[in-house]
């Protein structure tokens, strides 16, 4: 199966081709971007598309690579041993009954391929990567608790996430195939909200893309809007039946476009901006 993209998400052809590329090699795919460019959605949208499972392991800073394959609940043991009576310590012998299943344990027993998605991996801990390292290159992994080798029934397709918040180890990026999205040019862009805004009256888009890549391209911003930003902004826009007119005028009087705050978020930017329409409208 190929993924061609999807009615809901507008994949690039190198995009596409990084997806199939990485299910031909059976390695992971690595995407970077921009915050907002897609990543996330990207695997959920192939998943769809090729009508497999979704598995989603959404990283945060204290994430322990363990977790994904398996917790032991020790405490609960314990304590279940402590307040059982004659019925419960069944219950309470069987250690299975206090092991935990991750995400890849789930993936790996799967009885048919799944999407694996492990988001924003730069969020953990710099041996995050590593400690992964074996059970993505080998699909297995031993519980020593049960004295289980587990094996995978069959390969994920994976998809690992990152903002470029820290660096991945050299020898975990050897073992993905790497794409970055770049971020979508105005065609690209129409294409996308097209999409989310089949209605949209032409000109209230063609304004409001040229206000937004205007704001982008302004050297400075500590944040540049993004385009889950630009989304949310035209759902604004539409909601409050802003005219076309007011994102078009040239008056002086206008110094940022209504809503911004959907595009802009922080103050720093917002002043530098107030400043440079200012200094453009009176050509400074």
């Amino acid at each position: 199966m190929k993924f061609a993209g999807s009615d809901q998400y507008i994949a690039t052809p190198d995009l596409m081709l990084a997806v199939n590329a990485a299910a031909t090699l059976q390695r992971p795919l690595l995407i970077k971007g921009e915050p907002g460019t897609g990543k996330t959605m990207l695997a959920e949208e192939v998943a769809a598309s090729l009508g497999m499972p979704l598995l989603q392991w959404h990283i945060k800073s204290t994430t322990k690579a363990q977790q994904g394959l398996y917790e032991y609940d020790a405490v609960s043991r314990l304590r279940d041993s402590q307040l059982a009576g004659i019925e419960g310590a069944e219950k309470v012998r069987e250690i299975n009954n206090y092991i935990v299943k991750g995400v890849l344990w789930q993936a790996f027993e799967a009885d048919r391929p799944v999407v694996l998605l492990i988001d924003e991996i730069d969020k953990a801990d710099i041996e995050f990567p590593n400690d992964l390292l074996r059970e993505i290159d080998r699909m297995e992994f031993y519980v020593y608790e049960t004295r289980q080798l587990i094996k995978a029934k069959h390969r994920p397709l994976v998809f690992i996430t990152s903002n470029n918040e820290k660096e991945l180890p050299d020898a975990f990026l050897r073992r993905c195939f790497f794409h970055y999205i770049k971020f979508p040019d105005p065609a690209t862009m129409q294409s996308i909200v097209d999409v989310h805004f089949p209605g949209l009256k032409k000109e209230l888009l063609a304004a409001a893309l040229k206000t937004f890549f205007e704001v982008r391209n302004l050297p400075g911003l500590k944040k540049k809007p993004s385009t889950s930003e630009l989304l949310d902004w035209l759902k604004l826009l539409v909601a409050e039946d802003i005219p076309t007119e007011t994102l078009a005028t040239q008056d002086a009087s206008v110094s940022v476009p209504p809503l911004v705050g959907a595009l802009l978020k922080n103050e720093q930017d917002l002043t530098l901006f107030e400043k440079l329409v200012f200094m453009q409208r009176h050509n400074r």
